[in-house]
């Protein structure tokens, strides 16, 4: 019996350069995708407590990393984007929750709209920062999301106010810039959710 013999197939350093990359950039942003409709679709569809505890803690158990590695490079207008710029919020208050406090106090006074929608206690303690935003991310499972996405617009609007009024360093001064288009992309987001256009 003969037996046919096949070249082997040369593999050579694009191929393993290929491989210890990871997946390609398309494939991540559908793994991206994909997981943020199912925590925010299949999240929705369920509504239960225990559910809205995870969302709410996913940063503490899976790791901010493993978030931005998944969502950080998803755009604004994306499913993806809008979970990574919420889980963003949530860490920005939750490093500094009296800083948050400051700011957001100093802000009522000129961001009196955005202050009805946020729902923050007054006056607005560290540990109420703390929980509007836990209260916030929860929304993903017993709320609308539009109403998620501009309820942290409104909390970050009010905030980067009151940060353009009490801190003056460049670096406070950009951060506040950032925050600021933090909360237009997230308003802008909801805008979309209700359009039946964010996916």
């Amino acid at each position: 019996m003969t037996r046919d013999h096949h070249r082997p197939v040369t593999v050579d350093a694009a191929y393993f350069e290929s491989v210890a990359e990871g997946p390609a950039p398309d494939e991540v942003r559908e793994i991206a995708d994909r997981t943020a409709s199912v925590l925010v679709r299949g999240a929705r569809a369920q509504g239960d407590r225990a559910l809205a505890e995870r969302v709410v803690h996913l940063a503490d158990t899976e790791g901010m990393e493993t978030l931005a590695d998944m969502w950080s490079s998803s755009t604004a207008d994306s499913l993806a984007g809008s979970l990574w710029r919420l889980y963003v919020v949530r860490e920005w208050i939750h490093a500094d929750p009296v800083r948050a406090a400051r700011a957001f106090e100093a802000g009522t006074s000129t961001a009196q709209v955005a202050l009805a929608v946020a729902g923050v206690a007054d006056p607005p303690d560290p540990e109420a920062m703390c929980h509007v935003i836990d209260d916030v991310l929860r929304g993903i499972v017993h709320s609308d999301f539009a109403d998620v996405l501009w309820r942290a617009s409104a909390v970050v609007h009010v905030m980067s106010a009151g940060r353009a009024l009490t801190e003056t360093r460049p670096s406070d001064v950009r951060e506040s810039a950032r925050m600021i288009t933090l909360a237009e992309e997230l308003q802008r987001a909801g805008h979309l959710e209700l359009a039946g256009r964010l996916s």
